[in-house]
């Protein structure tokens, strides 16, 4: 069982870009059963120390490529991999993009983001109900060159364990829909309190829904003041563009950021002349 929450130990299958199993590695959570509540807290203390290792390693290599990478996290049913598939027609051809989807089982996401025309690797965690650091890194190996593209990480779908496990990305996305509670934001506030986007999703239900928008919202800030939020409906194309214009500015930022890291380095190798 994870210390941390709670999911049971199982291997982690890394499928290949075409849908057949490429790898497999064993995604070992320890045992919390033994030693009480100091164990318990020492394993909690070493996988998260494990986990920020990896997430370490992962936000380098994104940085090097200019890659922006974005986790989206949400509960089942909100819409998460229509979203992604609507995205990325919308992108498609202007951008190197990929996604690594993250589920229990199956790869039935990663064929539908497959034929919107993007590259996909499935992961898929067994009994484990988050994606962390090590299997992001293991998947971009496999993954084509992104360089200065996207890179969309759709989490197994869950509000709760997903927030303790940085991945590496330069966004977490946390995306809620109307046909889901409003009050979403205080039941589980760690997710909204990491995200720095809110994608609420299906608007074109609120007339036939019992869901009240702007509470959604005060309740996200008041968990997080500074959370960014988008009204969107990914089947009727309400609100995409906004969505589409936000991913292209960070990946903008992103591309600044790089090359003004570049011109640095390369201020510094002149003074060496």
């Amino acid at each position: 069982m994870c210390g941390v929450c709670g999911c049971g130990e199982g291997e982690v299958q890394v499928g290949s870009m075409t849908g057949h199993r490429h790898d497999e590695h064993q995604h070992q959570h320890e045992s919390h059963q033994a030693g009480g509540a100091s164990r318990r807290l020492q394993v909690e203390q070493d996988i998260l120390s494990d986990n920020a290792g990896y997430a370490a390693a992962n936000r380098e290599l994104f940085e090097q490529q200019a890659l922006l990478a974005l986790n989206l996290v949400s509960s089942p049913g909100s819409g998460k991999t229509s979203l992604l598939t609507a995205t990325i027609t919308r992108l498609s051809g202007q951008v190197p993009l990929a996604v690594i989807e993250g589920d229990q089982q199956t790869s039935r996401d990663a064929e539908r983001i497959r034929a919107a025309g993007a590259t996909a690797l499935q992961i898929n965690t067994g009994k484990g109900c988050h994606l962390d650091a090590h299997m992001i890194g293991h998947a971009m190996q496999q993954l084509p060159n992104l360089q200065g593209g996207l890179l969309f990480i759709e989490n197994v779908g869950n509000l709760v364990c997903p927030a303790g496990f940085d991945l590496g990305e330069a966004h977490r996305v946390v995306i809620l829909s109307v046909t889901e509670g409003d009050d979403k934001p205080l039941k589980y506030p760690d997710i909204f309190h990491h995200s720095d986007l809110l994608l609420i999703n299906k608007i074109d239900l609120l007339p036939y829904v019992e869901f009240d928008l702007n509470a959604c919202i005060d309740y996200a800030r008041r968990i997080n003041p500074d959370i960014e939020v988008i009204q969107l409906s990914a089947r009727s194309g309400e609100g995409m563009q906004s969505w589409v214009d936000w991913i292209n500015q960070r990946r903008q930022q992103r591309l600044q950021q790089r090359i003004s890291a570049l011109q640095a380095e390369a201020i510094r190798l002149e003074s060496l002349l």
